[in-house]
């Protein structure tokens, strides 16, 4: 059977989702741009913008992270992958990548105290041993952490848990395991060949999506009461809700993408996620900028959708413009540089 789209709208497909995971992404960054004075004015959660607040805790908190996670699992495979068909020593490279990565990284964290590049490249080498394993192999080890995690996150909801019990529950049960479970996933799907024949793998993917949606339903009513009660284990539940929702957020947005029409609306978005890297470093920067404009004291709900949502358009605008003139953005450049040794050519 023949895919529904060409490869290189496969790839564009991918960009789709990485731009709007990067719209989600500075719904939740954009309060930590600016740094809250203890004893300063404090953002106002009543009304509208407690609604807001909740709003984006029920959809946007921990999900478009994991997006991007999973995206990064499905680089990391057709990094490696094609890598390997060139003759080059797929996991050396990638390694190298990810030391790139970690530098480039700790250095934004000087600009952002929230980045999580340098947390990526950390949590990558661990996928490095799951290059040469078999999908099913790979299978077992998503599953059995998936279930690990969960089991652990429950038992810090539900049962009174103390001393090492406690501290090996927190950690199992913490966001970077759901980082690398993310990271998994998506190089489980690459490597299972399902991003390039989304069309061939609709049934598998509908029934993931089908057997999400009201887990993500009940997660979403979860959250909104645990929030409306100031419920202590607000962020545990979150957790919880994570990979459900992700996985449901990815299906559904998979299905859409196979409508052309969809995809040709949407690829505007698509140039902010094909240099994501320059457009996540970039965030920081204009929406400190429109902070400093909007001469804001503090950051309410209500100033992070306007925040996020122009921050995006500047991003889609630049990013259109760019592609004009090069190839890839610059620090997309810079990444390959120090992962190749090399410079790139741009038109």
């Amino acid at each position: 059977m023949n895919p529904s789209v060409t490869q290189k709208e496969r790839i564009v497909s991918l960009d789709i989702i990485r731009g709007l995971a990067l719209f989600g992404i500075l719904f939740i960054n954009v309060t930590a741009y600016q740094v809250i004075i203890e004893g300063g004015p404090m953002p106002d959660f009543s009304g509208i913008n407690g609604i807001i607040d909740k709003l984006i805790n029920i959809f946007v908190e921990k999900k478009f992270f994991s997006i991007f996670s999973f995206l990064f699992g499905v680089g990391f495979y057709i990094f490696a992958s094609r890598a390997e068909s060139r003759g080059d020593k797929p996991r050396w490279r990638f390694a190298r990548r990810l030391f790139a990565l970690l530098v480039i990284g700790i250095v934004h964290v000087f600009v952002f105290w929230g980045s999580i590049l340098a947390i990526y490249a950390v949590i990558g080498f661990f996928l490095l041993p799951f290059y040469h394993a078999k999908v099913s192999t790979i299978s077992k080890w998503l599953f059995s952490l998936i279930t690990v995690h969960v089991i652990a996150i429950v038992m810090q909801i539900f049962v009174p848990i103390t001393g090492v019990v406690s501290t090996v529950c927190g950690l199992l049960g913490n966001d970077a395991v759901a980082i690398f479970i993310m990271f998994l996933s998506g190089f489980l799907v690459a490597k299972a060949d399902w991003v390039s024949h989304v069309r061939e793998f609709s049934k598998q993917i509908k029934w993931i999506q089908i057997t999400t949606f009201p887990l993500f339903i009940g997660f979403s009513i979860w959250i909104w009461f645990a929030a409306q009660g100031n419920d202590q284990n607000l962020q545990s539940i979150l957790g919880l809700g994570v990979i459900p929702t992700t996985y449901f957020y990815l299906c559904t947005l998979f299905v859409l993408l196979e409508n052309n029409w969809i995809a040709k609306l949407l690829q505007p978005i698509g140039r902010v996620g094909q240099m994501a890297f320059t457009n996540y470093w970039a965030q920081s920067f204009i929406g400190l900028g429109l902070i400093s404009l909007m001469g804001l004291e503090v950051v309410s709900p209500h100033h992070v959708v306007i925040i996020a949502t122009l921050t995006f358009l500047i991003q889609i605008i630049y990013s259109v413009i760019w592609f004009k003139f090069f190839k890839m953005g610059p620090l997309e450049k810079l990444w390959r540089f120090m992962t190749y040794g090399r410079t790139v050519t741009t038109k």
